[in-house]
């Protein structure tokens, strides 16, 4: 692990901290990205009153966004060693948020079967626009910040998905009870289109951005930050290599990221139970308005974002306090989801007080464990972080294939969710696991020739 070396007290003074715009300008997008997301749960509820989804199908329709983020990840990492973050990023914000500026159009399509169609096919085009999003936070938090920044920056960005919660449910739900569900995809699509503009404004290499000086540049650097981004970052035959299928075979094939890829999905199986089908327990199950739900929703959701950053604090202490790599990423990490596993608690309370309660501390245990991103930032090859990012993502994803569909059909069957319940914490358990026993040392993957 390369470290900086000790600082001079002046060039600390003289040092910018342009990498910290950067962050808080790829956690509004996460944070936006997380929103577009979850705007089918939060109007879900009104959208079945309209057009008669049953849950058997509402989960179909939910997963429809995740078979198209986990099919486009690895061109999505392509693309990204290939052109570099700045641009794919650029187009990915401004596609997924024209699909879903699109989707408040569907009530314009006459039959409901006609409706349903569109959507799946909007929310399909939708998951495959944001395939590079964290791939792509994900290459720019190694080249922006050293090592022992990693950990923390990586849970900011990761924590938006608990801060979109927290801003947005809330917010979504007012607008589809004071104006109807169309108006949720018209604001949150037109201000993506603003967002990647953004973007596009703020965004380069640190080696390349004016407003970087010479003590911030060698300070990421000498950390162990990818200052150039994907340009020169090594020979043009090991750049060549770093897209190819063999590269892909390498990462497939290693025990660390394999087990790191199981837990990914494990972690994930929260996130979409979160981003779907939670406030539509609350008010189906807890018997809440949509209204209350939204509200509601946020309060697991402040919970989630204070351990996520937490989880990144703590990861980064231990790492400054010299404790090795592996014990910073897998002490939050193990802990967390032991936490989280809670959840399952929910099933033996009646009170909604002690509902919320579990399900925040739950949501607190899962920020502090969700690291991961700063696990692939840490242990992928340098020549493609973008790729190795991308195949993460897609692992981690397929949870949000199969955790829609699989809770559509426990409540289907059964006309409850304690089964639902149970599949989810069962899935955090697992996750422990797979970092004790599966992932041995974290340290970064080198490519054989």
């Amino acid at each position: 692990m390369s470290m900086s070396r000790a600082a001079n007290p002046a060039d600390v003074m003289k040092r910018t901290r342009v990498r910290y715009l950067i962050l808080l300008l790829i956690f509004v997008i996460t944070t936006f990205n997380y929103a577009d997301r979850a705007t089918l749960s939060v109007t879900g509820s009104a959208m079945r009153a309209e057009f008669g989804f049953d849950a058997i199908r509402m989960g179909y329709i939910f997963s429809a966004f995740s078979w198209a983020y986990v099919l486009s990840q690895i061109p999505a990492g392509w693309l990204l060693d290939r052109f570099g973050a700045r641009r794919v990023y650029a187009a990915s914000i401004f596609l997924w948020s024209l699909f879903t500026l699109l989707q408040s159009t569907i009530g314009l399509l006459g039959s409901a079967a006609t409706a349903v169609t569109a959507l799946f096919v909007l929310r399909f085009m939708m998951g495959a626009a944001e395939a590079p999003a964290f791939p792509a936070n994900a290459k720019v938090v190694a080249s922006w910040f050293p090592t022992q920044e990693r950990g923390t920056a990586s849970a900011i960005f990761n924590a938006a998905q608990y801060f979109a919660a927290v801003v947005f449910t809330p917010l979504m739900a007012w607008l589809t009870h004071a104006f109807g569900w169309h108006h949720v995809y018209i604001v949150m699509g037109v201000a993506g289109l603003a967002l990647a503009i953004t973007w596009l404004s703020v965004m380069k290499n640190p080696v390349d951005h004016p407003r970087v000086n010479r003590q911030e540049l060698e300070y990421i650097e000498e950390g162990g930050g990818i200052v150039r981004g994907h340009q020169r970052a090594g020979s043009a035959g090991a750049k060549s290599n770093a897209v190819g299928w063999p590269v892909v075979k390498q990462l497939l094939t290693n025990r660390m990221l394999l087990g790191v890829y199981l837990a990914q999905y494990c972690i994930n199986v929260l996130t979409y139970f979160f981003l779907t089908w939670f406030p539509i327990y609350l008010v189906q199950a807890r018997h809440m308005t949509i209204l209350q739900a939204g509200f509601v929703a946020s309060l697991p959701a402040i919970c989630g974002f204070t351990g996520g950053v937490l989880g990144g604090v703590i990861s980064d202490g231990l790492i400054r306090r010299g404790h090795s790599l592996t014990l910073a990423r897998k002490a939050p990490i193990v802990g967390g989801m032991l936490l989280s596993s809670c959840i399952i608690g929910c099933n033996y309370v009646d009170t909604d007080w002690l509902v919320v309660a579990l399900m925040s501390l739950a949501f607190f245990g899962k920020g502090i464990g969700a690291l991961g991103w700063a696990v692939v930032a840490d242990t992928s090859p340098k020549e493609a972080i973008g790729l190795s990012g991308s195949i993460f993502n897609m692992f981690g994803n397929v949870a949000g294939i199969v955790t829609p569909i699989v809770i559509g059909y426990l409540v289907a069957q059964s006309g409850s969710f304690n089964g639902a319940l149970a599949f989810v914490g069962i899935n955090a358990l697992i996750t422990v696991f797979s970092y004790l026993v599966i992932v041995k040392d974290i340290k970064r993957v080198e490519l054989r020739a």
